[in-house]
């Protein structure tokens, strides 16, 4: 069933065309992942599809009777209402249903009155409603509903305009950014959500597992033209990458085919024939396709920084309140050459507050914070650039420094910097109040490289990134030799960059978990990020005590504690894949030439255990665990 079609629709913003003559349908059961750069109009034609905005050009046509539920980057709700109004006061049918039956109820002589009333609850369903409300609330941490909007925090409203959408029951769920100021639990909860709801999806994120995991179709708008992409997110990848390279190959015939035509064109005569015309004329469609160089940049920086020394950054006994709430207690910690440091936990456990004070932003209660002689951090906040009205964008870089030494010599200037992260000529040359939010991201990352910092702190650097700048900023990250300490809820991010973890519980405790992201979600096995509870294995994880580090009562070091549970992680993984294969083959519809594969990968996989078995028993023999 279509719900929707998008018929040659063109939007231009000043002098720049977003897109044009775009064509698109949506039906129903499709979750659709839109996919482009920033600038490209993503926004825009999300808010053309909702009914938001007018196309310049072209019709958006839907059914009569489609429900449809729009959750925008930045949701205006009423400042001087509390949550409860707010969602009261929105248009959710089954909200008007519920009214109209609770008024019938109270005047039941009115007979038809009360039947229709009653028909409308049954057909909405409306009867668990209430069930569904409170586990909505519940789950997007909306339990103090007399709050007042004015006075919350983006992430908060963020959620109330998410609930909002969930409970009007939408047949068609468009979301601009739906991850954006949601935690790891949320997040995860939320793609569970639509796995079980029959929801049909159209939706703008950068989060690359929510489109993995929720997606059913990528649609990509490049260079101008749509591509549509039958699966998830790792079908997009593969796919775009199978494309780009016929593009390749494509282009190199035109090129070739081009020196041969621009030959014929110097040699033919002035007087044209009808044939020559035809010839001539592919011979401009020929040279429009050998030169319609794809504009990609991949950052490779070697950077020569400071080098770090043997004190970078240590904590001692550090404690951190505010009022009755304990976010950081009697913690320790030091930081070691080349480190890279995921944190993650629940919002509010003092993730940021701990961020402020290793930059010595803010003060711990007690302890104290020791930083080395050699290192330079720069810090990327949530708070993002303050812009200079007048001011142009490589102004802007060059106020913190004019170049970055580069190894053997080389140097990279402001200029070069900007191109690397997305920034084309006329782009670096533009009024910075010009730039959507996620440029402007994109420019203050650039202000804080520039400085050639050693220890990079970062606070949800990738909020408001595309997809193509979020590769940019892992390639060079993934090349940086110093220290890095992120926090974010990109877990595709996160499982590319960091190399262990810190994970903020409820109580100000801290557990240093040997692993990224992935490695942890399949450690705790639910969405709970506190790791409150003892379990079994959790011997494993050093948490962090009062006592220094090289003092833990196991007497094991950090190093040899990261080893013990990377072995102990991979040997389950190499069971679980073994039984896997053993299981195989009782199908008895297995190809023989599967059989044989398997039974290959099989014999690879015990070997592999083997030798796994054979580390930790060494191990735990020389540490005497």
């Amino acid at each position: 069933m279509n719900y929707l079609s998008v018929e040659n629709v063109s939007r231009a913003f000043a002098d720049k065309a977003l897109f044009k003559n775009i064509s698109l349908g949506i039906n129903q059961g499709q979750k659709i992942g839109f996919v482009a750069k920033n600038g490209y109009g993503k926004t825009s034609l999300l808010n053309i599809i909702a009914g938001k905005e007018e196309p310049d050009s072209g019709s958006v046509n839907r059914r009569n009777d489609l429900r449809m539920a729009f959750l925008s980057q930045e949701p205006d709700l009423d400042p001087n209402q509390t949550i409860e109004q707010v969602i009261l006061a929105s248009d959710i049918p089954t909200i008007g249903i519920i009214a109209r039956y609770e008024k019938a109820m109270q005047n039941m002589e009115d007979a038809d009155a009360y039947q229709s009333a009653f028909d409308q609850m049954e057909a909405a369903q409306a009867w668990d409603f209430e069930t569904k409300y409170k586990q909505i609330l519940s789950k997007l941490k909306l339990d103090d509903l007399s709050q007042k909007v004015g006075k919350l925090s983006g992430g908060q409203k963020k959620r109330i305009a998410m609930a909002i959408a969930l409970l009007s029951d939408p047949q068609l769920l468009i979301m601009d950014e739906p991850t954006n100021h949601l935690d790891l639990e949320m997040i995860e909860w939320l793609e569970e959500y639509f796995k079980q709801e029959d929801y049909t999806i159209l939706m703008v994120t950068h989060d690359r597992y929510f489109l993995d995991r929720v997606c059913n179709e990528i649609i990509e708008l490049d260079n101008g033209n749509l591509y549509t992409y039958k699966g998830n997110y790792s079908y997009y990848v593969q796919k775009k990458e199978e494309r780009l390279e016929i593009e390749q190959t494509t282009q190199e015939k035109a090129q070739q085919l081009y020196k041969k035509e621009l030959q014929w064109m110097r040699r033919q005569p002035k007087a044209r024939t009808t044939k020559s015309k035809s010839r001539i004329d592919d011979f401009y469609a020929i040279k429009e396709a050998a030169f319609n160089r794809r504009k990609e940049h991949q950052v490779e920086l070697e950077i020569n920084m400071q080098r770090l020394g043997t004190k970078i950054v240590e904590l001692h006994k550090i404690s951190k309140s505010f009022g009755d709430k304990n976010l950081i207690e009697n913690f320790n910690y030091n930081f070691q050459r080349g480190e890279r440091v995921g944190i993650i936990g629940k919002n509010g456990t003092g993730k940021s507050t701990f961020l402020n004070i290793i930059n010595g932003d803010l003060a711990p209660d007690k302890g104290k914070v020791t930083i080395g002689e050699t290192v330079k951090i720069g810090y990327y906040t949530q708070g993002g650039i303050t812009i200079k009205p007048g001011q142009k964008v490589i102004d802007v870089v060059k106020e913190y420094g004019e170049y970055i030494p580069l190894n053997k010599g080389r140097i990279i200037s402001a200029s070069q910097l900007l191109e690397r992260f997305l920034f084309d000529n006329k782009k670096k040359h533009d009024f910075v109040e010009k730039l959507s939010g996620g440029e402007r991201k994109r420019l203050y990352l650039c202000t804080i490289l520039i400085q050639n910092p050693n220890f990079l702190i970062l606070d949800e650097p990738t909020n408001d990134l595309d997809i193509p700048t979020l590769n940019v900023l892992e390639n060079f990250l993934m090349d940086f030799p110093g220290c890095i300490v992120v926090v974010s809820h990109d877990r595709y991010f996160m499982d590319k960059i960091v190399d262990h973890l810190l994970v903020f519980n409820q109580s100000g405790e801290i557990t240093d978990f040997p692993g990224n992201y992935s490695d942890f979600r399949a450690y705790v096995g639910t969405t709970d990020i506190a790791l409150e509870k003892e379990t079994p294995q959790e011997s494993t994880i050093k948490k962090v005590t009062p006592a220094p580090p090289k003092q833990v009562s196991s007497g094991i070091s950090r190093e040899d504690q990261k080893e013990l549970s990377r072995l102990e992680n991979k040997i389950k993984q190499l069971e679980q894949e073994r039984k896997k294969l053993q299981d195989s083959f009782l199908d008895d519809s297995l190809a023989t030439d599967v059989v044989t594969e398997n039974s290959i990968k099989l014999g690879q996989v015990k070997e592999e255990l083997e030798e796994k078995e054979m580390q930790w028993l060494e191990l735990t023999e020389r540490l005497d665990v």
